[in-house]
């Protein structure tokens, strides 16, 4: 299978009216069709942005956005400094073993993906993949930018079935565009994952065994480990980029009562001599409001966009501005 490389991401302020980010690709490698696959393939948890077998340990200004979990095991540590936004802390209970429980289904669905493209032996770094199934059947390496071509379409998967180990270099990036979803990319790893030291990572991670998020690897997707520790040091781990299906909530179904409108009636007849009242000038069209450019949400360019709750022209963590433009701690 030939593969192909992408330039770097940048963003290119230089060419938009409004900023946003572009890239410039050569056509992407081709995957096999992936089954009806999404998120919710998480069951229950889907709720959860990081889940441990045996312990959840934590160092460091770590941002965790919904769930954290563990089960069996009964330890989680180092929160605080680590701070949860939009969830709980569930140590052992029924919650955290439904979710593990969860965890293995998808586990085992995921497994079952294909048939899949072999990409074993070669490194995912600099190549553009549209979306599919891809297969290592030993370990993976990322070093450097992999792209993931949605093409258009919102409902795009990408998974990926890894044999052994997950690993990638300091300041690798994994980056979805053209409307995919973060949350519909799915790694799973046989053994461990362990993202290096400023990895951007994208996509949810189920692990046989551990992972392992060295200094500031950020994930914009889920950490779920099966029977070992998840192991975190200041990273930003958050389903905010995810969309999440569409449906009737708890109270859908008949509306409300609503009177019916009153019969119309018979206009009475103009007392004779009366004039006609002049008609009322109508009032001036309001402006339309300006339809911003459309572009891909780029972290980094000094602007908030969707799914951004802070922009201060970096993706350097370590200040109230986090690297993933997540404010820390969250207002």
């Amino acid at each position: 299978m030939k593969t192909t490389t992408s330039l770097p991401y940048r963003c290119a302020l230089t060419l938009l009216a409004a900023a946003g980010c572009t890239s410039f690709e050569e056509p992407p490698t081709t995957g096999q069709t992936v089954s009806a696959l999404d998120q919710t393939v998480l069951g229950s948890a889907q709720s959860f942005t990081v889940l441990g077998g045996s312990t959840v340990t934590n160092t460091g200004p770590t941002t965790i956005a919904g769930n954290l979990g563990v089960h069996p095991g009964l330890a989680v540590t180092g929160f605080a400094p680590g701070l949860v936004t939009g969830g709980l802390i569930h140590t052992g209970d029924a919650v955290a073993l439904q979710a593990q429980t969860d965890t293995a289904t998808a586990y085992t669905v995921l497994a079952n993906q294909g048939p899949a493209t072999d990409l074993t032996g070669q490194d995912l770094g600099e190549r553009t993949l549209s979306p599919g199934t891809y297969r290592l059947t030993s370990s993976a390496q990322l070093t450097g930018t992999l792209t993931l071509d949605a093409a258009g379409d919102p409902d795009a998967v990408f998974v990926f079935l890894i044999g052994s180990t997950l690993t990638t270099a300091s300041n690798s990036t994994v980056r979805v565009i053209n409307s995919g979803d973060d949350c519909n990319v799915f790694w799973q790893v046989g053994s461990s994952a362990t993202l290096g030291t400023g990895t951007r990572f994208t996509g949810n991670i189920l692990a046989l065994t551990s992972i392992t998020l060295v200094t500031g690897a950020d994930v914009s997707g889920r950490a779920l480990a099966r029977n070992g520790a998840v192991t975190l040091d200041g990273n930003d781990i958050s389903t905010l980029r995810c969309g999440l299906p569409a449906g009737p909530g708890p109270d859908a179904g008949a509306g409300p009562m609503v009177d019916a409108p009153p019969a119309p009636t018979p206009d009475a007849p103009a007392p004779p001599d009366a004039p006609a009242p002049p008609d009322a000038p109508a009032p001036p069209d309001a402006p339309a409001p300006p339809t911003p450019d459309a572009h891909e949400p780029c972290c980094g360019n000094g602007i908030i966009e969707a799914g951004e709750t802070c922009d201060d022209g970096n993706t350097t963590g370590g200040d109230t501005c986090n690297s993933v433009c997540l404010l820390y701690p969250p207002h």
